[in-house]
């Protein structure tokens, strides 16, 4: 899962990144994108290492990529390297972090429609380059595949004016074939996207008043948004633990940003987390929600899903209450559940597979 920080210069979003990966990214980042990885909080985690004392705990975790700074007026794409518009096309989602300081500046929602300006040019951009492809493309055409090029010079039309009209692509009214076709382009607008507002440290103790404030001015479909104060985010991240949480609780600064913007992550991309336990290891899982059993075993190895017979599941709390596996199995708890079934957050699972 990898997340794309975005921003305009000034914004604050290297200060960001490191305060989510505890890294020390020189400002503006390179142009491939700095790269690092936060762990996903689970409270679930410390209780099982408790009860199965293994050699190792691993949390899930998000891969965030920080890169230069957006901006600079350019035109449908022009001015954008091609390393960049890459890792902007492969991003499962974007992170585009905004100066709120009350310092008289624009208001911090400005940031925001300008930066949706700048990926519509992005994409209008690739669908242009596309049209020109599929004109040419259709010239030479043979009858049988006329048909499939005339449809998707139409759709590719249809999303651009939408674009023109300042309407991202999650927001326009498309069929699902439309919808799966226009996947093969990664087309920037189609992406979710979390608001990370970057406020001045005086105002820590009330960012969840300002997060509601401009959720409810912002938030649409594919969006989430967080509020903090992103140089004190990356002043704290490098304190020990302990240290960390005085200094929080002397400034009412209450859960860590990294944190916040991990579950938002989360929330964002419709993801959860199963997990796996013994004396080796308790472990957490990415995986999108509802992912067939099966599947969410390939997580764990590819031999795992290639020979799947089956998985043990119980689920966290049910595992809790009954103080164990032995005893949860004994409670009817532990049950056996087939390739297709939906595996849910918390869900402790032990794959059984034969290769």
């Amino acid at each position: 899962m990898d997340l794309l920080i975005i921003g305009f210069a000034q914004s604050g979003k290297t200060s960001l990144f490191n305060a989510l990966t505890h890294r020390q990214a020189a400002p503006g980042g390179r142009i491939g994108g700095s790269i690092g990885v936060a762990k996903v909080p689970d409270a679930r985690l410390g209780p099982l290492a408790e009860m199965f004392n293994p050699q190792r705990v691993v949390p899930a975790e998000i891969q965030y990529i920080d890169t230069p700074a957006m901006g600079g007026g350019r035109s449908r794409g022009a001015g954008l390297s091609g390393e960049l518009l890459n890792l902007m096309q492969r991003a499962d989602a974007f992170v585009h972090v905004v100066r709120a300081f009350d310092d008289g500046g624009s208001p911090p929602e400005d940031a925001v429609i300008s930066m949706d300006l700048e990926l519509a040019m992005i994409d209008l951009g690739i669908l242009e380059r596309r049209l020109e492809r599929l004109q040419s493309s259709l010239k030479g055409a043979r009858t049988a595949d006329r048909g499939a090029i005339e449809y998707e010079s139409s759709m590719v039309e249809r999303v651009k004016s939408g674009l023109e009209q300042e309407i991202p692509v999650y927001r326009q009214e498309l069929a699902p074939e439309d919808r799966s076709a226009l996947a093969n382009f990664n087309l920037t607008t189609a992406k979710p996207m979390m608001v990370v507002f970057n406020v001045a440290e005086e105002d820590v103790a009330e960012v969840q008043v300002l997060e509601a404030e401009w959720r409810s001015r912002i938030s649409q479909g594919s969006r989430e948004v967080v509020a903090l104060c992103a140089s004190l985010e990356e002043e704290l991240a490098q304190l020990p633990e302990d240290d960390e949480a005085e200094f929080r609780a002397s400034l009412g600064a209450g859960q860590p940003g990294r944190d916040r913007v991990a579950e938002a992550s989360y929330a964002l991309l419709g993801l959860v987390s199963f997990l796996t336990v013994g004396p080796d290891e308790v472990r957490a899982w990415t995986i999108a929600r509802e992912t067939p059993a099966r599947r969410a075993a390939g997580k764990v190895h590819s031999d795992i899903e290639r020979g799947f017979i089956r998985a043990e599941v119980v689920t966290y709390e049910d595992l809790m209450t009954a103080g164990g596996l032995a005893a949860a199995r004994k409670a009817g708890h532990l049950r056996s559940e087939g390739k297709t079934y939906p595996v849910q957050d918390g869900d402790v699972v032990n794959f059984l597979f034969s290769v």
